[in-house]
């Protein structure tokens, strides 16, 4: 048995580790942080998972030399230059910061550095070291970190859980996160960071936050684009001397999916967060296809920007996602409303008022059910303008 809590003050709450942010001249306003640091007291243990772009950015590429299974005590995390499509360039640039931030802290090992912001620029290495003298290693300013990293954000993302287990001990895990989709493919997209007090094994770290990431953020859609820059790191200090897996993956998963709904709510150009439920599908994998295909369609995007409750374009999509599916099988709710099935192919006036109505919420959920088996998946998406989507659509040509 165990509890989990929500309290405030995100990183602030684990012990261990020390973070801040300040800003050295790339954002505009000097109240506004643009580089920041995570410093753990010891060696810590972390778990990575990155973008499945092709062209991943020169932090990812450097993270990825380090030797499997290494420790890390600092990370350092900048906005406004993604640091991606630099070529080998990019990592030496890595490096040379990396030269400049160890003369200054011996005893950092094996930093590693987190980007985002602008592609095809390499970073401002002598602006960025300015950060180093500001830098006060023994705070715990959590807020600040957070906002750092924000770009087009248009609000912080941050979350912390304390987590008491049965035997009367406790942990702590906390998360800070960024991402508002691609506005087009000059802006990177999510970065998030993940830290705890339990005392959980590097084997269970990997495993947990595989998991976690398949139910969250590999589970939304914002505008269908991957970043270079996507990362997720999970770090523990052990310092709680306390693990309970079940409690900890409870937690996590609650974080991530918490994180990946408020990527969703602050989309950029969308208004609505909305759950596509497949159920009753052959296998887990037809599932899968057609709710992610629900999810990043454009089309389906811009009817759930106009508020149009015609299911047209959700029985399309399902089709042309090239799962098993029967026209006669499938029944499609707005939440409770009945949208379409067999017996009720077209909507009575009644009926498509009540779907307007569903619409107009800020979230809620369109479920398809195949009727052809036991599988399900739901992932989440967002609605789109028609001009938003043009105008990226013109900047992709």
């Amino acid at each position: 048995m165990f509890d989990i809590f929500p309290i405030k003050n995100g990183f602030d709450n684990v012990a261990g580790f020390y973070c801040n942010g300040v800003n050295v001249g790339m954002k505009k306003s000097e109240t506004d942080g643009d580089v920041a640091f995570i410093r753990s007291d010891e060696l810590c243990e972390v778990s990575a998972v990155f973008t499945r772009n092709r062209f991943a950015a020169a932090p990812i590429k450097h993270f990825l030399r380090y030797p499997k299974g290494f420790k890390t005590n600092f990370i350092l995390m900048n906005s406004k230059n993604a640091n991606a499509m630099t070529g080998e360039q990019g990592v030496k640039d890595i490096e040379t910061l990396f030269g400049k931030l160890k003369e200054k802290f011996p005893s950092i090992q094996n930093p590693i550095m987190s980007s985002t912001g602008v592609i095809g620029y390499r970073i401002n290495i002598e602006k960025i070291a300015t950060a180093f003298d500001k830098f006060d290693f023994n705070s715990k300013n959590s807020d600040a970190t957070a906002r750092s990293i924000m770009t087009t954000d248009s609000f912080k993302k941050e979350i912390c859980f304390k987590v008491d287990l049965e035997d009367g001990s406790s942990f702590h895990i906390a998360a800070i996160c960024k991402g508002a989709g691609m506005i087009n493919p000059a802006m990177a997209t999510m970065l998030c960071f993940i830290l705890t007090d339990a005392a959980i094994p590097k084997a269970d770290m990997d495993e947990l936050l595989i998991q976690s990431i398949d139910q969250s953020f590999n589970s939304i859609s914002v505008d269908g684009d991957t970043s270079t820059n996507d990362t997720v790191l999970l770090m523990s200090s052990q310092k709680s001397g306390v693990y309970d897996k079940e409690a900890f993956k409870e937690a996590l998963n609650q974080i991530t999916k918490h994180l990946s709904l408020e990527i969703l709510r602050d989309g950029e150009g969308s208004n609505k967060v909305v759950a596509f439920e497949v159920k009753g599908a052959r296998c887990e994998e037809d599932a899968i296809k057609a709710s992610k295909a629900l999810s990043n369609s454009l089309l389906v995007k811009t009817a759930l920007f106009g508020e149009d409750p015609n299911w047209g374009r959700i029985a399309s999509t399902i089709g042309a996602s090239e799962i098993e599916c029967s026209e006669e099988l499938l029944v499609i709710h707005y939440d409770d409303v009945l949208v379409y099935s067999k017996e009720q192919p077209s909507l009575d006036a009644q009926a498509e008022q009540k779907a307007a109505q569903v619409m107009k919420k800020d979230s809620f959920k369109i479920t398809c059910n195949l009727n052809i088996g036991d599988a399900s998946f739901t992932s989440y998406g967002c609605d789109l303008s028609y001009e938003y989507v043009k105008i990226n659509a013109d900047y992709r040509t």
